[in-house]
């Protein structure tokens, strides 16, 4: 038992040395304390694809340095930053209103060192463009290995920095542009932004909200509450407002650039009013803030000359939701993180946890689910790097991606909870706090319904189906010989889903919308299974392998076949008969 002292319990007339092993702490090592880079076959997998094989050694020992720090000192900092959240100085002694949001010193420790190590620092990405490599898929690498250690951490150093320079370089004045990039110069994900767009009256319902802009020479002075903001401690806002005299609906809305300080070094009239106290995701600050006679500056055209009242072009709402849709995939990312995290979490239990005179690991019932939440995370994970990694984007994609990442986050969660028993439950164990975390993601950035509407906008308005069609044919037409029953089912799937989509648009408007659910699951379905094969024929094609083909066929068959009056009872179990070189390839746990 290591060093503990022999426990009364030990004694009992029905102990057994056999027994007491099963609570030898010693062999619980989960996900902390391991190198998450070495020990996950498929980031290696899909960074050697993305990045060629001369790509991956430029860039692996500094891959090595990253996963020792997210599943070291990032994993350790990220359970002290849960017991002890940000804080609020509302005022200083004196009674004057600071509103300070004051982070813990493990917080500020593991912000730092992400900072310094990040894979999306101006600096990196000079270094690997030198070298000849591209940086996008490191950059997407550092998101998903940081997301299965603190998804609150990557909200606080990702909320809308690229929003923020990218809309200030277009319409901000020079000085204040100037004051943006010297907050930004250590990167876009340095925790200095803040996206306030929800109110009370609002929500999702960005039309109805409230906050008022009123023109003050070449800046505007803002007004009003914005019930949820996170990353309060920002030093640069984006702030949803209707300028005085602008509709009142969503053509009215216009975005804006509130900084902690005003241009001339004082403070600005930013408030906050209290922090909330949420499930989880405890290390972003989140808050209600209110803005009094705040100074502004419009990120947008002016419908009039500054100081004249110009009020916005009436697309603010509109330009605002094409970057929203970034920020989506970043959403999707934290969805996958705490997939893999409970994936690992779950294999490495499993294996120590003997009951009924074997490991968990070694029952079929468990080796069903950890299939499963391979197949489905493997599923998830190439989504989401396609979402990120494909040059144009779709734009239906990221719509797609969040809803089947961000919600797989959750039920992957709650899987492992149910895995780990009792202690799943207790907050000592680290997986609680994945599902208190996985439990926000298909909130932000627009929840299930949200992200269908926007599907059918998508479809109505751009014919965005279209491209994304294409691109599922595409994928499936790379799918490896040998098992073309597997890839005949996916290019039958997107016949239908093309036939699918074409009947959804004559349906009444009603039914139409009640039935963009299902429609939208479908597409996810089919673009995961065409992804799976596609990586499949790469795999076969240059490592000569074919892992990649089982997970497609297991996908395939769980999402599109039909399951028959059996309900697929009768299938062959290829997942229990090959489940060692699924879990192989999901785990590395020897690291080297």
């Amino acid at each position: 038992m290591g060093d503990y002292l022999i426990e009364p319990v030990d004694r009992l007339p029905f102990g057994s040395p056999a027994k007491s092993r099963r609570y030898a702490t010693e062999r619980y090592q989960g996900a902390a304390g391991r190198n998450w880079y070495t020990a996950d076959p498929t980031l290696r997998f899909l960074l050697r694809r993305h990045l060629g094989k001369d790509g991956l050694e430029w860039a692996e020992p500094r891959l090595l340095e990253l996963g020792a720090l997210m599943g070291g000192p990032i994993a350790e900092l990220a359970e002290k930053t849960d017991r002890d959240p940000p804080r609020l100085e509302k005022y200083d002694r004196w009674g004057r209103d600071i509103s300070r949001v004051v982070m813990p010193a493990s917080f500020e420790e593991a912000r730092r060192a992400l900072v310094a190590s990040g894979f999306t620092r101006p600096e990196f990405f000079a270094e690997a463009k030198a070298a000849g490599v591209d940086a996008a898929p490191l950059a997407v690498a550092w998101s998903y290995l940081l997301d299965q250690a603190d998804i609150g951490m990557a909200c606080a150093l990702g909320t809308g920095g690229d929003m923020v320079v990218g809309l200030a370089e277009l319409f901000a004045p020079e000085d204040v542009k100037a004051r943006v990039r010297e907050l930004f110069a250590a990167g876009m994900f340095s925790g200095e932004a803040a996206q306030l767009l929800t109110e009370r009256a609002g929500g999702s319902d960005l039309g109805a909200l409230e906050s008022t802009a009123t023109p003050d020479g070449d800046a505007w002075r803002l007004n009003g509450l914005k019930w949820f903001a996170s990353n309060a401690g920002g030093s640069a806002f984006v702030v949803l407002a209707k300028p005085e005299g602008a509709a009142d609906g969503v053509k009215g809305v216009a975005p804006f650039l509130v900084l902690r300080e005003r241009r001339d070094g004082g403070r600005n009239g930013v408030r906050v009013r209290r922090l909330k106290d949420k499930l989880g995701t405890r290390s972003v600050a989140s808050a209600e803030i209110e803005f009094a006679d705040a100074e502004a500056f419009l990120l947008a055209p002016a419908a009039a000359p500054a100081g004249q009242g110009g009020g916005g072009d009436g697309k603010g709402l509109a330009r605002m939701m094409e970057l929203t849709n970034g920020a989506r995939l970043g959403i999707a990312m934290m969805g996958v993180g705490c997939a893999r995290r409970s994936l690992v979490e779950s294999l490495c239990y499993t294996r120590a946890r003997e009951a009924f005179g074997s490991p968990l690991y070694d029952r079929p019932l468990m080796r069903r689910k950890l299939a499963e939440l391979i197949v489905e995370t493997e599923a998830a994970q190439a989504l989401v790097f396609d979402g990120y990694l494909r040059r144009p984007r779709l734009r239906i994609a990221a719509p797609l991606v969040k809803l089947r990442a961000a919600r797989l986050g959750v039920t992957a969660a709650s899987a492992t909870i149910e895995i780990h028993g009792g202690n799943g439950y207790i907050e000592q164990w680290p997986v609680a706090r994945i599902l208190r975390d996985a439990q926000v993601n298909p909130i932000w950035e627009g929840g299930d319904n949200i992200l269908c509407l926007d599907v059918r906008r998508a479809i109505e308005r751009e014919d965005a189906h279209l491209p994304f069609l294409d691109r599922l044919a595409e994928a499936a037409a790379q799918a490896p010989a040998g098992d073309d029953a597997t890839a005949a089912l996916v290019r039958t799937r997107i016949g239908h889903l093309g036939e699918a989509i074409g009947r959804w648009r004559g349906l009444d408007p009603v039914t139409a919308e009640a039935r963009l659910f299902p429609l939208a699951h479908f597409m996810a379905d089919v673009y995961a299974a065409a992804l799976l094969l596609e990586q499949a024929g790469w795999e076969r094609a240059e490592l000569g392998t074919g892992r990649k083909a089982l997970v497609a066929r297991l996908y395939a068959r769980a999402h599109l076949a039909d399951q028959g009056p059996l309900r697929g009872i009768d299938d062959p179990a290829e997942d229990l008969a090959r489940f060692e070189e699924l879990a192989e390839g999901a785990l590395t746990v020897q690291e080297t």
